[in-house]
């Protein structure tokens, strides 16, 4: 079994020669790119998930895809705060795992079980409450009675994709990142059949059109529920972490640290998720081009944006392993390698991005006043995204130190406070320029992740400074 540790609240002692930091350097590098490559894919796979949904919808009808654009933009927030409160299991248990206290893994996992459970039960209650809102917001009646069932399908299955979201978290938390590649790839296998069989009710099941994406969706949370349940209790590398031989009933402080680690980390995605929606609804009185050319952006950034973000998460991982060595150094030199292969991939990206940004416009759409203005842009695009890579992995890092308080305050001012107040004086006013619209509000997503990618990396660098007062928070 698990030799416990007792915490030794001392500094580490580890000296390295330049000969040495070099090997450190390039061990930590492959370390990362092995944790990440997994991630990455499983990232691009769940972006496909909700492509496939898109799709396969407009197919169906233009009402059809228009309800599934809705209804995704009502159960977003509630799916990006579930994820982002599970997202604390990883630091915990990659510290544990270093420090080799993994008798402690089985217990804080079910304990955010339970947490995730209670704010999942929040949102199914929600989806017998949220039909009222529904009918403030004008539209169609056979649009919204779409739209109803949609969200209700999604929110039903939260508790489902509570319990995935936990599992797979507590694999990469303890290092294991390609089962989360694999069951997301069974996901995508299980969404595109499922979606052609309830959009447009095969097998004598009745036709739901793009409500069928929702319940499509439902479905694949629980498949991914059962492939993880079944990797997780039935893995060699897993079974001395003995996850279900004892059941843990909710214990006030773990659950308190879950909650203090997941809370500001959910609200910080939140804010980010909530940004960019927002300034699609700003942008509506300019017209359908610039809302489409704005959404043409939007996505291909997020394709680009999944890079640094599994780098990040690899970087949380490793971090709170050699924090639970006491190898507070060697954490450094971990970083150092994220900000390394993070900016130097986004030099590639970026000049791709430059390069390429009219065929990627033309690959949305086929209007030429939307491809142009969508291509200028993605020239905006392409500048921040030097600054999205530093300020992502600086926050992931900042995970893994356990201080995600910060990080929480420092995105919110340099998201809203600052990239959202230039862009809608760029945007939406003459006080300094005529009305820019979308490139205005793009020029304020350059400054607000500029200031973020400076604020966390400063923020970073206090705490690698630090290690007293850091480093063994919360052993």
């Amino acid at each position: 079994m698990f030799k416990v540790t007792p915490a030794k609240h001392q500094y580490p002692l580890l000296t390295l020669t330049n000969k040495k930091n070099g090997v450190a350097f390039k061990s930590e590098l492959k370390t990362i790119v092995q944790l990440a490559w997994p991630l990455l894919i499983a990232q691009i796979t769940q972006t496909l998930m909700g492509v496939s949904d898109t799709i396969m919808a407009g197919r169906y009808s233009a009402d059809d895809m228009a309800a599934v654009a809705i209804g995704f933009g009502f159960t977003l927030p509630v799916i990006v705060f579930i994820q982002g409160i599970t997202l604390a299991l990883p630091p915990i248990l990659s510290r544990f795992n270093g420090a080799k206290q993994g008798d402690k893994v089985a217990n804080y996992t079910q304990q955010m079980a339970w947490l995730s459970l209670l704010f999942a039960s929040g949102a199914v209650l929600f989806a017998f409450m949220f039909e009222p809102i529904l009918y403030w917001v004008p539209m169609d009646e056979h649009l919204r009675s779409i739209t109803i069932n949609y969200i209700q399908y999604l929110l039903y299955s939260m508790p489902a994709f509570a319990l995935y979201q936990v599992l797979r978290n507590y694999c990469e938390g303890l290092s294991i990142t390609k089962p989360s590649m694999i069951i997301m790839g069974i996901g995508l296998l299980v969404n595109i059949p499922a979606n052609y069989v309830l959009i447009y009710g095969k097998f004598g099941l009745p036709e739901l059109g793009g409500a069928g994406c929702g319940l499509a969706t439902a479905l694949v949370f629980v498949a991914m529920l059962i492939a993880t349940l079944f990797y997780s209790l039935g893995s060699t590398t897993l079974k001395p972490y003995a996850l279900l031989t004892k059941l843990y009933l909710p214990s006030w402080q773990p659950l308190r640290e879950c909650l203090a680690l997941g809370l500001p980390i959910a609200m910080t995605i939140l804010f980010e998720v909530t940004l960019f929606a927002v300034v699609a609804v700003l942008l509506a009185p300019f017209g359908s081009t610039a809302v489409a050319a704005h959404q043409i952006a939007l996505n291909f950034s997020a394709l680009m944006f999944m890079i640094p973000l599994s780098i990040g998460m690899a970087t949380s991982i490793r971090i709170g392993f050699l924090l639970g060595e006491r190898r507070a150094d060697q954490a450094k030199v971990a970083t150092q390698c994220a900000f390394v292969l993070g900016v130097s991939i986004a030099l590639f990206t970026a000049s791709f991005t430059v390069v390429a940004r009219h065929y990627i416009a033309r690959l949305y759409s086929i209007d030429l006043a939307v491809v142009e203005l969508a291509a200028s842009l993605l020239l905006l695009a392409s500048m921040f995204q030097f600054s999205d890579a530093i300020q992502v992995i600086s926050g992931t890092a900042l995970r893994g130190y356990k201080d995600t308080k910060w990080m929480f305050y420092l995105s919110f001012i340099s998201y809203w406070l600052v990239g959202m107040t230039i862009g809608c004086i760029l945007g939406l006013t003459d006080w300094i320029v005529p009305k820019m619209a979308g490139a205005g509000f793009w020029i304020g997503f350059i400054c607000g992740l500029s200031t973020a990618a400076v604020l966390l990396g400063l923020r970073l660098k206090h705490i690698q400074k630090h290690p007293m007062e850091h480093i063994y928070a919360a052993n």
